[in-house]
C-alpha cells in the first residue's frame, strides 16, 4: 500500500521498520536550479536518481517521494516554498505521517563551511541559515539531523547575491565529486544514527578522495 493517502482521516503509517524522512533545501523553479543555494535539492536529486525513485506527488507545499533506501523506508520530500518557509512543509509532513525529529535529514548549503567541505550534525541552532531557522520554529524543535555542505564565502559582498547565483566551473568540479558520497552518508545514517555517520564522514575531505575519477560505491 502506498504510504500516500488521498483521505482526511489522521494518518495511519503501516507497522514495520520506522520510516525516515530526507529533505532537500532549495528554492524551486528552473531559475534557481543551478544556484548555490540549492544544493541541498541537487543532493535529493542524487537519491532519487541513485534509487530509481521520483518525486511525482505534490503534497504539503511539497515535492514527495517514497521508498526505500539501503533497505530503510524513506520520504523523500523537496518543499517547494521559498527557502525561509521551508518548515512549513517538514512539519507537515512529520506530523502526517508521525515522524519525529530524530528519524529526519535535512540535506543543504552552508556558507560558513569552506567550499565543498561536507559536515553531518545531530541537532542545534540554524547557523544562521534561514531553510534551518523556519523548520526549527515549524517542528518546535532541534533536534533533526542535518548534512551541511559547504559553499565557502566571500570576503566582500553581499552573502544573498552569492548564494543566489551559480557555481565557478571550477567550483562545481568540486561539487560534482562530492555527490558519489551522498549515498554511502545517508545509508549510514540510516544504518547506524546520526552520531556514527558523524564520526565516520567529519573531517574527511571527500571531494578530494573522489577527485578524478567517479566513485563506483559498489566498489566499496
Amino acid at each position: 500500500m502506498s504510504l500516500f493517502s488521498r483521505s482526511a482521516r489522521p494518518r495511519q503509517v503501516p507497522p514495520g521498520p520506522a520510516l525516515h524522512l530526507i529533505v532537500g533545501l532549495g528554492n524551486p523553479g528552473p531559475k534557481y536550479a543551478q544556484n548555490r543555494h540549492n544544493v541541498g535539492f541537487r543532493l535529493l536529486d542524487r537519491l532519487v536518481a541513485r534509487y530509481a525513485l521520483n518525486l511525482s506527488r505534490r503534497r504539503f507545499q511539497a515535492r514527495l517521494g517514497e521508498g526505500r533506501i539501503c533497505g530503510h523506508r524513506v520520504i523523500l520530500a523537496k518543499p517547494q516554498t521559498f527557502m525561509n518557509e521551508s518548515g512549513r512543509a517538514v512539519a507537515a509532513i512529520s506530523r502526517w505521517y508521525k515522524i519525529p525529529p530524530q528519524r529526519i535529514l535535512v540535506l543543504h548549503d552552508d556558507l560558513d563551511l569552506p567550499l565543498a567541505k561536507v559536515r553531518l550534525r545531530s541537532g542545534g541552532s540554524s547557523g544562521g541559515h534561514n531553510g534551518i531557522k523556519s523548520i526549527i520554529a515549524e517542528l518546535g524543535s532541534e533536534d533533526f539531523a542535518r548534512l551541511r555542505v559547504g559553499i565557502g564565502r566571500l570576503e566582500h559582498g553581499d552573502p544573498i547575491d552569492y548564494v543566489l547565483d551559480s557555481f565557478t566551473p571550477e567550483q562545481e568540479t568540486l561539487i560534482e565529486a562530492l555527490f558519489p558520497w551522498v549515498d554511502e552518508i545517508v545509508c549510514c545514517f540510516l544504518d547506524r544514527g546520526i552520531h556514527a555517520a558523524m564520526n565516520e564522514y567529519n573531517g574527511r575531505d571527500l571531494a578530494s578522495l573522489n577527485a578524478g575519477r567517479p566513485l563506483d560505491l559498489r566498489e566499496r
